[in-house]
This record gives C-alpha cells, sequence and structure tokens, in this order.
C-alpha cells in the first residue's frame, strides 16, 4: 500500500506566504508533518509516503524530508485531479491511500479505514453531520456504493472530506479518467467518471464521530486548532 499527500496547491485563500501543508498548528506541528507522523504510526513506520509538489516546493520538501516526491510542474494552472494523476502513475500496481495535504484529522480515522485498506475496499471518507454547497458531496446508488461525488450535487447525504483509497485493480481505470478529465478539474470528477462507467465502485465511510477538516479558510485553521 502506498500513501500519497496532494500539496501541491498555491493555496491563496488562506492568505498565507507559505504552502498550506506547511501550515503550523498551535501545538508546534505542521499540517504535513503530523499527517505523515500519524500515517506511519498507524500503518507502519516503512509505509511508503509520496507527496506531490508544486508551488514553494523546496520548502515542503525540507519539511519532510523522509518522503519521497513527485512534481507537478502545472502546479499553477492545473488542479487536485492531475497531482493524482502524477501519483498514481508512480505508485506502480499498489493500491493508493491519497489525502489533501491541508486536511487536519484524528489519527483514530486511519484506524477506522485500516480494515478497509487490508481488504482491497476503495472507499470515500465522509462527514455525514454537514453537507455545505460549497464542499464535495455524494448520493448513493441501492446498493449503498457512491453514485455521484461533486460539489454540484444536490441533495448529498454528506460531505467527503479529503481522505480515500483506490483499490489496487481499479486503479488503472482511475489513472485513465484522470487523464481524461479538464486541468481544472478536482480528482473526484475523475473518480465520478469511474463510478458512471462502471470501472470502480466506492464505499462510503463515515467519520463523523472523529475530527477532520480541509484547512481553506482562518476559521477552519481555528476549528483545527480547537481539537488538538
Amino acid at each position: 500500500m502506498q500513501i500519497v499527500i496532494l500539496a501541491a496547491g498555491m493555496g491563496t485563500r488562506l492568505g498565507r506566504p507559505l504552502p498550506k501543508p506547511l501550515t503550523v498548528l498551535e501545538n508546534g506541528e505542521t499540517i504535513i508533518g503530523r499527517q505523515v507522523s500519524s500515517c506511519r504510526s498507524v500503518f507502519g513506520a516503512d509505509t511508503e509516503v509520496l507527496v506531490v509538489v508544486g508551488f514553494k516546493m523546496d520548502q515542503i520538501m525540507e519539511a519532510v524530508p523522509e518522503v519521497t516526491f513527485a512534481y507537478n510542474e502545472d502546479f499553477d494552472c492545473t488542479n487536485t485531479s492531475k497531482s493524482l494523476l502524477r501519483a498514481l502513475r508512480r505508485t506502480g500496481d499498489r493500491g493508493v491511500l491519497w489525502m489533501n495535504g491541508d486536511v487536519v484529522f484524528d489519527p483514530s480515522v486511519l484506524e477506522r479505514i485500516r480494515p478497509l485498506v487490508a481488504d482491497g475496499q476503495s472507499f470515500v471518507c465522509v462527514n455525514t453531520a454537514s453537507v455545505a454547497d460549497e464542499e464535495v458531496k455524494y448520493l448513493l446508488d441501492d446498493e449503498g456504493h457512491i453514485s455521484e461525488l461533486s460539489k454540484s450535487v444536490v441533495g448529498g447525504l454528506g460531505e467527503a472530506v479529503g481522505i480515500n483509497f483506490i483499490s489496487a485493480p481499479e486503479k488503472a481505470a482511475l489513472i485513465a479518467r484522470l487523464d481524461d478529465v479538464d486541468d481544472n478539474d478536482y480528482f473526484e470528477r475523475g473518480m465520478e467518471l469511474t463510478i458512471l462507467r462502471g470501472e470502480a465502485r466506492f464505499r462510503p465511510i463515515d467519520i463523523s464521530d472523529y475530527f477532520a477538516v480541509e484547512v481553506d479558510f482562518e476559521d477552519d485553521l481555528s476549528r483545527a486548532n480547537e481539537h488538538l
């Protein structure tokens, strides 16, 4: 199993001079440093972590030198779909757990999803306690798998929190769809295309009883610090 952290974006909404993953939390950790340490504490110290970099990449590489890196040279004109595409092409035929580089979460989230990773079940971590208009939302089919996944979903059952897994058998299809989508699409568009074409099936994993927030604005950062 491979872990990927997407950290190539410019993160302008937070209004900081550094990449968002380098934002320092009140306990002294950076967001990305906390992610790496949490992943290795749950999945093992030798777990491979690949970070996709772009904006001010040298600063991220200096902050977490113990991981490997992929470079999205088009970070200023592409979205997360193309960063994830670069990562998946670098990770062979293994299943991949990936997360956005600005997510602050309770490490217990990883304990919950660990059995599904071991079983090779593709999934999307979701929060059913909130369904904000600006967030990625989802619907389910009759068998309980995700049928729609985007910000434009109407009547969403919850929000995606930015932590996902693609199984090894379904990975090639996701790579192909990420290649198909527009440069400015989020990676969820590639996932949705695999669903529509019957190429992958993602289960929603409810982590609402744990804390997880994507830090886009100062209010998000305040909420993250309150839960450390």
